[in-house]
């Protein structure tokens, strides 16, 4: 299956964002700071949250690693990155915990339910554009106490991952500042 031009932005935009020292590859490094930077980006969730969503963070980077890393270098390239993550038979399992671990964590309280100001500060951590993320947050169609489903970000998230996709809430999410 060809991905669609918004999977391919979509995954292009992750890519950026974890390799967190610019070097062009992705790296073991590159996932720790990421993973220290969201964990601490909702101060009242539970150490329980704090290291599932550590360990999916781990598991993304462990099943890349395994898909890709042929000669070892322990590196990841933006083409090799691209090959993996728009492949579900590859990489959903990897997605799927990342998905809930990520939206769990911004329902620090258990209700459900995930609240704007832990989603942005989430969103924030992992490098996403305010406005952008602002502009996701209304496409998951808020409650009248602005408050969104765990199940509909975690959703969402599979669904950013999802090659075939286009035309959804996550395509915000690569749009230009000026747009």
């Amino acid at each position: 299956m060809t991905p669609t031009s918004e999977a391919t932005d979509r995954a292009r935009l992750v890519f950026s964002l974890f390799d967190a020292d610019g070097n062009g590859y992705l790296e073991l490094a590159d996932f720790d700071l990421m993973s220290s930077r969201v964990v601490a980006a909702v101060p009242t969730a539970g150490d329980a949250l704090k290291d599932r969503l550590a360990r999916s963070f781990r598991q993304y980077w462990d099943t890349l690693l395994a898909e890709l890393d042929a000669n070892g270098d322990g590196r990841i390239s933006p083409e090799e990155f691209e090959s993996v993550v728009l492949n579900p038979q590859r990489f959903d399992a990897a997605v799927d915990e990342f998905a809930e671990a990520l939206a769990a964590m911004g329902d620090p309280d258990g209700d459900g339910l995930v609240a704007r100001p832990e989603f942005l500060a989430l969103m924030v951590a992992i490098g996403f554009r305010r406005r952008n993320i602002e502009t996701l947050f209304d496409a998951f169609g808020p409650d009248g106490s602005d408050r969104v489903r765990v199940a509909t970000w975690a959703d969402g998230i599979r669904d950013y991952y999802r090659p075939e996709k286009s035309g959804i809430p996550g395509d915000h999410l690569t749009a230009s500042a000026s747009g």
